[in-house]
């Protein structure tokens, strides 16, 4: 299954647009901000959907930042301008295809389906500092042996292993629900990382103050 990024400030079409990715049957990561985009492009993004008019930036301009540091996953604007000149610059700075709005949604899920044909699926495994993500059997390995964890333990450190920078408290706590389907609390979330310090070794997760936490190498 696909995963796609969208980018996208207008509350109200970015929810519309997750519901009809979902039903073509993409998973869906939002972001609503030039910051978040940067924070969420993970390994297992496969193509990126993104506004071009965004409140802290210009999604062109960060397509062009991504493409500098060597990024090749596709990326499809999302424009409310149609002259030729946005297009071009869109298309000159690293986009590989664009929709006006307002467009037909079954004109962007076909193009999306276009840009996806020939990815390469996400990497089904990460190893960094002697530890290894396994997505398909959903474990982490230490030294070739399997860590004890629990599945939300699993998703912080996966999530901490996958990201090259410091994972913010907001993002960790958004994505992860214990199996009753409730919220986990910040309280409950520095209980996790206590327990998986244990596990992993202290030196392997730091703990960036009034930000968020980072995987280290060591």
């Amino acid at each position: 299954m696909a995963t796609i990024l969208l980018v996208e400030d207008d509350a109200v079409l970015r929810e519309g647009l997750t519901e009809l990715f979902a039903r073509d049957g993409y998973q869906v990561i939002t972001a609503g901000s030039i910051r978040e985009a940067r924070e969420k492009l993970t390994d297992n993004v496969h193509a990126v959907v993104m506004d071009v008019g965004l409140p802290d930036g210009d999604g062109v301009s960060l397509c062009r930042e991504w493409r500098a540091a060597g990024e090749n996953r596709p990326v499809l604007f999302l424009t409310a301008k149609g002259e030729e000149f946005d297009v071009v610059r869109g298309l000159d700075n690293g986009g590989n295809d664009y929709v006006t709005k307002p467009f037909r949604m079954q004109e962007l899920l076909s193009r999306v389906r276009v840009l996806l044909r020939g990815v390469r699926p996400a990497k089904q495994t990460v190893s960094r500092g002697g530890f290894t993500v396994d997505r398909e059997r959903m474990q982490v390995l230490k030294d070739g042996e399997a860590l004890p964890l629990t599945l939300t333990e699993y998703k912080i450190l996966a999530m901490l292993m996958e990201h090259p920078n410091v994972v913010p408290r907001e993002r960790l706590l958004e994505v992860l629900w214990d199996d009753g389907g409730r919220f986990i609390d910040d309280n409950t979330l520095s209980v996790h990382m206590s327990r998986l310090r244990e596990k992993t070794g202290a030196e392997h997760i730091r703990t960036i103050r009034g930000v968020g936490y980072q995987w280290s190498d060591m």
